[in-house]
């Protein structure tokens, strides 16, 4: 697994991908990394399926592969997996992936990323998504479905395991979709970008152990 991930990266080159590359497939906001961190310091992605706003599966799968690698790169020391809160709101089935970009991003995830999902909040979903799960599950790992969580506003059961996470002024602000800013966040990633660059330059050059 090991060998067959270095082979994708240095075929798919994620560590060159740079902003101005999924710029375009950001500019609605459908996924980003939230400014603040869970209670316990993981990095949390924002992503809002109806947001989608192009039918490139290239461009999407790039797109998901640097958001990953920025989310990652900003890790506090010591924590090593993320936290994704899916916001369905306005989601239908009409703004649906193509399943084979379902299974692509799966097997990048799974293959590439293994671990790095702490868990997945499907934060109000529609009763009709259930169907479109049905058909992306099986190509999904069981450990990785175990930490695919449905939750509902209106079950207070379900908001546990949210409440757990955020507190409630926290959520409000991780769920008001005005909150993304497509210029402050280009600025970010932008420094972001030269921030890690730099950093992999000196890791480059830094000469070997004896």
């Amino acid at each position: 697994m090991l060998q067959e991930s270095l082979a994708w990266r240095a075929s798919f080159k994620p560590d060159e991908i740079r902003w101005e590359d999924v710029a375009g497939e950001t500019e609605t906001g459908k996924v980003y990394r939230a400014v603040c961190k869970d209670k316990q310091g993981h990095s949390v992605l924002i992503l809002r399926p109806a947001k989608q706003n192009t039918t490139s599966r290239e461009g999407q799968i790039k797109q998901l592969v640097y958001m990953m690698e920025n989310a990652i790169l900003n890790l506090p020391s010591g924590q090593e997996e993320m936290v994704w809160l899916i916001d369905f709101h306005e989601w239908s089935l009409s703004k649906s992936i193509p399943v084979k970009t379902a299974q692509e991003t799966a097997k990048v995830l799974q293959n590439h990323y293994p671990e790095r999902l702490g868990i997945a909040i499907l934060y109000n979903p529609p009763h009709y998504f259930e169907a479109f799960w049905q058909i992306v599950k099986p190509f999904l790992d069981p450990r990785t479905v175990k930490k695919v969580k449905f939750v509902y506003s209106t079950d207070a059961a379900s908001m546990k395991l949210v409440n757990s996470l955020f507190d409630n002024s926290q959520l409000e602000e991780l769920l008001r979709e005005e909150n993304f800013n497509l210029e402050e966040y280009s600025r970010q990633m932008r420094q972001d970008d030269a921030k890690f660059g730099l950093r992999r330059k000196l890791a480059d050059e830094r000469p070997e152990a004896a």
